[in-house]
């Protein structure tokens, strides 16, 4: 049997569509890739087995050949896909998967050499005031180190590994499988020693054999002025160390801009309201305004309508990995008062008078009549 087992379809494992395009296989890989890999999952049975189906359907499926091959001739679980002429030996895409896996071994299964440490992703909180200017940042991140106790062996001080007595040191173990096309050995990782070829005596107390513990390290950041949600900061070499001497993986930071209490950002622009009086709106003003970068004087001209906007050119957001910002526009808003003096009441009545605006009266200037 191959990396597959039984029953499994190589788009099924991915979670693409049969017409999925290559960079669309690709980042299902990557996404998958990154959560079931065994460094993030110890000792995690389950995730070990779907980390290997996912690189065995991914190494079929990123070559074009492979893939039209897999296409033709049907699925894994035996099911005929077209009317190939291997549709009814009950799954030749399991025979496919177990000639490669017999010449170059397991797809799934563990390399000998140095590999490169798994990225980390995390979320990077950042606020209005800090992606305005750019910021330097210490944030701890979480990660797996060698252990300091045991050195990286996973093995108790005082004890030491044996040759795993499975396969005899090689981490790999020949199955035999019989075929409509013969005889054929394919190559998978050891169960016994999980492709280590070395059992441990004793496990270490403080990592449980796995040669790891989680710590939290603290690395600075630089974030570049006019960061937006959703963009990704890439530190280099600040992820998962490297498995034999690897090198270790990426950081990436996925920026998520804080809510503002006064401003809304959209694009490179900044948004903001101005609450103005009747008589401010009518009769016009000067208002002084907090913006995000210091103060500005602003002339409202008399007669001013509820809704409208002023912009204020070039006071926005800094454009990332551009020149010049966006604009601050500023969205007036006029106040009604809900509640007014028998004073200011008859203040307004006699403007309405005036206007020849007929309103709901308050009574009082028949009211000042009866006092004189």
């Amino acid at each position: 049997m191959g990396a597959f087992g039984e029953h499994k379809d190589l788009y099924e494992i991915l979670g693409v569509s049969r017409s999925a395009t290559q960079d669309e296989i690709k980042k299902a890989y990557r996404r998958l890739a990154r959560k079931y890999h065994p460094d993030v999952n110890p000792g995690d049975k389950e995730a070990e087995q779907r980390f290997k189906e996912i690189n065995a359907a991914y190494e079929v499926l990123s070559d074009p050949q492979r893939r039209q091959q897999y296409d033709q001739f049907g699925t894994l679980d035996g099911t005929p896909g077209s009317s190939g002429p291997f549709g009814g030996f009950g799954g030749f895409g399991d025979i496919f998967g177990d000639i490669f896996d017999s010449i170059f071994g397991n797809f799934g299964g563990t390399s000998q050499g140095p590999v490169k440490g798994q990225d980390i992703e995390m979320r990077l909180d950042v606020s209005l005031e800090e992606a305005l200017t750019g910021v330097s940042k210490e944030i701890s991140v979480p990660r797996w180190e060698s252990c300091k106790r045991c050195k990286g062996s996973g093995a108790e001080p005082g004890y030491g590994t044996r040759v795993c007595p499975v396969c005899g040191g090689s981490g790999q173990v020949e199955q035999h499988r019989r075929t409509p096309f013969g005889s054929f050995v394919s190559v998978t990782v050891c169960p016994e020693c999980e492709g280590t070829g070395k059992k441990i005596e004793k496990p270490c107390s403080e990592c449980g054999g796995r040669g790891k513990t989680r710590v939290y390290k603290k690395v600075k950041v630089n974030v570049p002025k006019g960061v937006d949600t959703g963009v990704r900061l890439r530190i280099q070499g600040e992820g998962m160390d490297g498995l034999r001497g690897g090198p270790p993986g990426d950081l990436f930071l996925v920026v998520n801009l804080i809510p503002h209490g006064v401003f809304k950002r959209e694009g490179d622009d900044l948004h903001m309201f101005l609450h103005l009086s009747f008589p401010e709106a009518a009769l016009g003003c000067e208002k002084e305004l907090e913006l995000l970068d210091g103060t500005y004087k602003l002339e409202v001209p008399q007669g001013v309508q509820n809704g409208h906007v002023f912009k204020i050119k070039g006071r926005g957001m800094p454009k990332l990995r551009h020149m010049g910002r966006g604009d601050c526009l500023v969205h007036v808003i006029v106040d009604v008062p809900k509640k007014l003096t028998d004073k200011q009441r008859g203040l307004i009545e006699a403007l309405a008078k005036e206007m020849n605006v007929e309103v709901k009266s308050g009574g009082f200037i028949e009211k000042l009549k009866n006092l004189l």
